[in-house]
């Protein structure tokens, strides 16, 4: 009826324009906005839930493999790689993880085993054609040690697949071969004392000072560790010090208590860690023996030290526990394989002040008066060199002898 009138009241000849109508939304721009938000949360949580993705907000890095890579592509490709430095550090492997490779049955290809430290879960993950350096992230390859260490008996070396290791043959072992020279018939009459300094080849600075401050009848041990601890090593045994491989072994609170790469594990079996074992041996030459470095769970857990202190014993080295872990099963083990072995009996620098260091120095002094034979451990640290030093200068007027720990294990054996 309004639209009739409508028309009607309309002048003719005159047709009013129709109104346009406006497309209005349901709902707000801020409601629009809320709706698109929430249609993307509940996106991302499906996919979160339901996505098959065992390896979620881990990093992950993809490496492509080509077959095709000739051996020196892949070498030059390496060496580009190893020029740049590493954002993780010179360790700067998994934490609780190590690689181990593996050779594929009839193929240059090799795998890499990650196994967790602390669940034991194994990863392989296959790697390109190379040599064995590539088992050890950011790990240069050794020299040949005979090359590179003067003094080195070639026929107490075997290759393994990381660089050449220590072996006993034809009855002559590294033990006997590179003890340092010492007195053994006036140590057997008087008080005698070892010490090990130990932590070695990391800090050059350090390491230097260790082995030209304090006389050659102090011994030295070295970590696997540092940009070049095979010359270092070798600087050590040209000043005449004897020297030990101080092996990293899993700590009570480990990972969080890390020793570094390659570190042997409780949680792991016999070849998992005798093949970490060799890793260390082939970092340098021309040591007497293996020694704990940190460790108190390992050293205390018989089933993972067995292998271990075997297979030193089979290559002719001796075995040194440094005494921190009240618990360790090395000594009866080293027993049953009739090898050198000694004990560490005071920790020189533990409260590392000149006053406790002296103290500890005292109690070294009265130690090898009681018995015969004592041994102390110290660090590198600038005030244990220091006292050190000053107090071996007076030992000869206290009626003590300073001998390098060879002579001091076969001093304990004989008595």
């Amino acid at each position: 009826m309004t639209e009739t009138a409508d028309e009607l009241s309309t002048p003719l000849g005159q047709t009013e324009p129709r109104r346009k109508r406006r497309f209005r939304l349901p709902f707000t721009a801020p409601q629009a906005l809320a709706v698109m938000l929430g249609l993307f949360l509940v996106t991302f949580a499906g996919f979160a839930i339901f996505g098959d993705n065992p390896l979620g907000g881990e990093p992950v890095a993809r490496v492509a493999i080509n077959e095709g890579t000739k051996p020196a592509d892949a070498k030059a490709k390496a060496a580009g790689k190893a020029a740049k430095p590493d954002a993780a550090g010179e360790h700067g492997n998994e934490r609780g993880a190590a690689p181990a490779a593996k050779q594929d049955a009839g193929a240059e290809r090799k795998t890499v085993t990650i196994i967790d430290g602390s669940s034991g879960t194994r990863q392989e993950v296959p790697i390109g054609a190379g040599s064995a350096d590539n088992a050890e992230p950011g790990a240069a390859a050794p020299a040949t040690p005979s090359a590179a260490m003067p003094g080195i008996n070639p026929k107490l070396l075997e290759q393994s697949r990381y660089g050449m290791i220590p072996v006993a043959v034809d009855g002559l072992k590294p033990f006997a071969a590179y003890a340092a020279d010492a007195d053994r018939a006036k140590a057997a009459k008087m008080p005698v004392v070892a010490i090990v300094i130990g932590g070695l080849g990391v800090g050059a600075a350090k390491t230097t000072d260790a082995i030209v401050k304090l006389p050659p009848a102090v011994t030295l041990a070295f970590t696997p560790y540092g940009s070049d601890p095979s010359k270092l090593a070798e600087r050590a045994r040209s000043q005449r010090h004897e020297i030990l491989l101080q092996v990293p072994m899993e700590p009570y609170d480990y990972p969080d208590n890390d020793p570094g790469p390659q570190t042997l594990l409780a949680t792991l079996g016999p070849d998992q860690n005798l093949d970490r074992l060799y890793w260390h041996m082939s970092r340098l030459q021309g040591y007497v023996g293996v020694a704990n470095f940190m460790g108190a769970r390992f050293v205390a857990t018989e089933n993972a030290m067995q292998p271990i202190v075997s297979e030193a014993a089979k290559r002719g080295l001796a075995f040194f526990d440094d005494g921190s872990a009240p618990r360790s099963v090395a000594s009866s083990l080293a027993t049953g394989q009739a090898m050198p072995f000694a004990k560490g009996d005071v920790a020189i620098d533990a409260v590392p002040t000149a006053v406790e260091i002296d103290h500890a120095l005292a109690k070294l002094e009265s130690l090898a008066k009681e018995r015969g034979t004592a041994i102390g451990t110290a660090s590198a640290l600038p005030v244990s060199i220091e006292r050190v030093g000053a107090w071996i200068k007076g030992l000869d007027a206290k009626g003590i002898m300073l001998v390098p720990l060879t002579t001091a294990m076969l001093k304990s054996k004989s008595n």
